[in-house]
């Protein structure tokens, strides 16, 4: 087969669009990313790395200037700022500080780490969602726990087979309105309860000093959506967030958190150091302005955010100097504390400066609930019935 080395019709020429914002984010505007004769063919890919380099230099070289600035002008400015908590302000962590942490809570088993994950396997008669928990901790202990959910557009007898059939279709056809996503429950639902398990073990399950999550204390699933589409099932997550603010000794480190803006502060940080900026008051206020909250739903989170918020810190923490920054969310009477024994944890890690007890956690519930286990069971009741490929998805019967 000959290659193509060009259209095969004369291209239609490209308007004009005016995109300010595009251009002034990715430095062309919106009508050259479109036209097809400033793109690069395969052969030519050395001019394209020739530009990656330059672009990652230049940001680099952007980030390192504002970080200059962040150290002297906003670092001085922390425990001034209006509201900030009482611990509010820059902090180095010393190599005695993180063997002590080491030694009296992380390898003595001080420390335990819950993480989740959530599965979902879906076909035309029924979709099954996974939801699982591991809680660890260093010195060996660990639990697992798992809960299936079989969703089954139309669980009741019919006695006309004709009636059955034509519900069932109905009921598939308005799957949308139900706030559902195709045949599965909704993602924020899916995590909204993971979300809950996890905290809900650590919460209850878990018998050492300190409790480590994944994400936030007080998580958006657990504020929207499922929860709050009804006072009384907002209520049980936010008796469970108060129990576990209750608690005080607690840190939760997310993955990526959306405020991009907390972690250009953090890498203004030097290896060992932490900050502590403000408490969760403020975010709770924003999602109450954001979101669609109203009458007993929005009564009980405003209630809610003016007594947990100023509980809460926001801070940030950098392991390494090869490891990015990372926000950590911990209770304001232990901030400090906190800040060491993710700090302490995220030193076993020197490339990633995440803490290595929550990837433990990642890691045994993957091995142990993971896609590995739960797939190839539920093909195995599908050939148990003689029908091991008719519903599968195009995706898990094509060859790799």
């Amino acid at each position: 087969m000959d290659e193509l080395s060009g259209p095969l019709g004369e291209m239609l020429p490209i308007a004009n669009i005016q995109d300010p914002e595009f251009e002034a984010a990715y430095g062309e505007p919106f009508s050259r990313t479109l036209d097809l004769n400033t793109w690069q063919p395969s052969e030519n890919l050395l001019e394209l790395y020739e530009r990656l380099e330059a672009e990652v230099a230049q940001a680099v070289a952007q980030e390192d200037r504002i970080c200059k600035v962040i150290r002297h002008e906003v670092f001085p400015r922390i425990a001034e700022a209006p509201g900030a908590p009482k611990e509010a302000g820059v902090y180095q962590a010393t190599s005695r500080d993180l063997e002590r942490v080491h030694r009296g809570l992380l390898f003595n088993g001080g420390v335990e780490a819950c993480d989740g994950i959530s599965l979902v396997h879906d076909t035309i008669p029924l979709t099954i969602t996974q939801i699982g928990v591991a809680l660890v901790a260093y010195n060996g202990q660990q639990g697992t726990w798992a809960h299936r959910l079989f969703r089954r557009d139309l669980r009741e007898s019919v006695a006309d087979p004709v009636n059955e059939a034509l519900t069932l279709l109905e009921r598939r056809n308005r799957r949308e309105g139900l706030g559902l996503e195709g045949n599965r429950l909704s993602n924020l639902a899916r995590r909204g309860i993971m979300t809950y398990a996890e905290r809900a073990i650590l919460l209850h399950y878990s018998q050492t000093r300190w409790r480590m999550g994944h994400g936030s204390p007080v998580p958006l699933e657990l504020l929207s959506g499922l929860w709050a589409a009804h006072p009384d099932r907002l209520q049980i997550s936010l008796d469970l967030i108060a129990g576990l603010i209750a608690y005080r000794r607690f840190v939760f480190v997310p993955s990526a958190p959306a405020a991009r803006e907390l972690l250009t502060i953090g890498h203004a940080l030097k290896p060992l150091e932490f900050a502590i900026l403000r408490t969760l008051e403020t975010d709770i206020d924003r999602l109450l302005q954001a979101g669609p909250y109203w009458g007993a739903v929005r009564t009980k989170l405003e209630r809610f955010g003016a007594e947990i918020g100023p509980q809460v810190i926001v801070g940030l923490y950098r392991a390494s100097s090869a490891a990015p920054p990372y926000v950590f969310y911990a209770h304001v009477d232990c901030a400090c504390e906190a800040a060491l024994i993710v700090l302490a944890d995220g030193v076993l890690q020197e490339h990633r400066g995440f803490p290595m007890l929550l990837d433990l956690a990642d890691t045994v519930c993957r091995a142990t609930l993971g896609a590995e286990a739960f797939v190839p069971s539920v093909q195995l009741a599908y050939a148990e019935t003689g029908q091991p490929f008719r519903f599968l998805a195009e995706r898990e019967t094509r060859h790799r």
